[in-house]
């Protein structure tokens, strides 16, 4: 069989059965990933309107935080605290043994470290997107 590259015209539309193929294959080899997704939002207050959250997905007994955002003016005030707790939570209830995700120079290392997160691995580059590190936490085993 001869196949073809072609770029997508709708890339959004081209990820989940990209991912669903990549999932198959994974689970011939390593059985199912049991994953799962996981959001949280804040709402601007009196309205509907996402204003940040964090999104989530567990695989294979890891729990990986691949978004997390809070509003500008709402900084330092125990939000992005409060998203990693609840995130942290569910990591616990669904059985993973470690959490992690990977933030740039410019954004929040210092605040994943006060977490309890600690690095293992970095790609360097030139400021200010790198260095980007990657930092796991490991969980405590879920009592359910």
């Amino acid at each position: 069989m001869t196949y073809a590259i072609t770029r997508a015209a709708d890339p959004d539309a081209a990820y989940e059965p990209i991912l669903q193929r990549l999932l198959a294959f994974n689970a011939a080899a390593m059985g199912e990933a049991g994953g799962e997704s996981f959001a949280l939002v804040i709402h601007e207050p009196g309205t509907e309107t996402i204003c940040g959250g964090l999104w989530a997905l567990s695989l294979w007994g890891s729990f990986y935080v691949a978004l997390v955002i809070t509003p500008d003016d709402a900084r330092g005030q125990g939000l992005g605290t409060d998203l990693m707790a609840q995130a942290e939570a569910e990591a616990v209830r669904q059985g993973c043994r470690d959490i992690w995700l990977d933030t740039f120079a410019f954004q929040a290392r210092s605040f994943y470290e006060r977490l309890g997160f600690e690095v293992f691995g970095q790609i360097d580059g030139p400021p200010p997107a790198f260095p980007r590190v990657f930092m796991k936490k490991q969980l405590p085993r879920s009592s359910s």
